[in-house]
């Protein structure tokens, strides 16, 4: 019975992350798993905050024994390791598709291919490196904060691109099968779970949480346009690739110089 409560949760950890949990998954037939995943949309933020308190917590302890610039390394290798680089394949794809590609169909076959291209290897790189520069560059008092927020931030993110973007109508499309637009209530429940990990980093920076609020959205709407115009709907290289936006974003609006109040 508790294994049937929790499966969204671990369905959503499965599928975000390497965290062995497949023993705690009951067998379950293709209808099942569907339907699973597209319950487990929900929990997003939630795995995403986890994601960002292991890393979070290495950052940490690396950084009492190195500078900030190896501790924020191990960061990202660690991560990189704990989600398969998941959103990172998806930033390349994405990079490869839109860069490469001038038709819908040609995007779609750019980014299926499991090759990088001169666009997927640049922006890959450049996304990285700017995140690697905004946790060095941010305050001490922030870097925790920050560094967990950003990466529950990102995820609910996606639940919203989600949410104003219809999947693309291809077969085996993992968008199709967990992103079948997920109704308001799965938005507010995402949002609701996002919101304990932005707390502590509103209580430090109130103006720069709800700045990363208002640009995340903006940029989504854009995204929205962005992807009908020359997809036709959204993918899941697509959904990655918000999902590290969103991250940059937050990380962006923290770092950002506000004038004083």
């Amino acid at each position: 019975m508790s294994r049937t409560i929790f499966l969204p949760l671990l369905l959503a950890i499965q599928f975000l992350t390497r965290l062995p949990v497949s023993a705690a998954i009951p067998p379950l037939d293709a209808a099942q798993l569907k339907a699973g995943l597209r319950r487990s949309v929900l929990w997003f933020p939630l795995v995403g905050g986890i994601v960002g308190c292991i890393g979070a917590l290495v950052m940490w302890g690396t950084g009492m024994f190195w500078p900030r610039i190896v501790a924020v390394a191990l960061l990202l290798m660690i991560e990189a390791r704990l989600t398969g680089a998941f959103h990172e394949d998806a930033v390349a794809d994405f990079c490869d598709g839109f860069g490469g590609g001038m038709t819908p169909t040609r995007i779609r076959e750019i980014m299926k291919d499991s090759r990088i291209g001169s666009y997927g290897a640049l922006g890959l790189m450049l996304a990285v490196g700017l995140r690697a520069a905004l946790l060095i560059a941010l305050p001490g008092a922030l870097l925790i904060p920050a560094a967990i927020a950003s990466a529950s931030f990102g995820r609910w993110a996606a639940v919203v691109a989600m949410v104003i973007v219809p999947p693309l109508e291809q077969e085996g499309s993992l968008a199709k099968d967990i992103g079948q637009r997920p109704g308001i209530a799965t938005l507010c429940g995402a949002t609701l779970l996002t919101l304990p990990f932005l707390a502590s980093l509103a209580l430090l920076a109130p103006v720069a949480v709800l700045a990363s609020i208002a640009a995340a959205l903006g940029f989504l709407f854009w995204f929205r346009r962005l992807l009908m115009r020359h997809l036709g709907g959204v993918t899941g290289d697509c959904l990655g690739f918000v999902v590290y936006a969103g991250q940059l974003i937050l990380l962006l609006c923290v770092v950002a110089r506000w004038p004083a109040a």
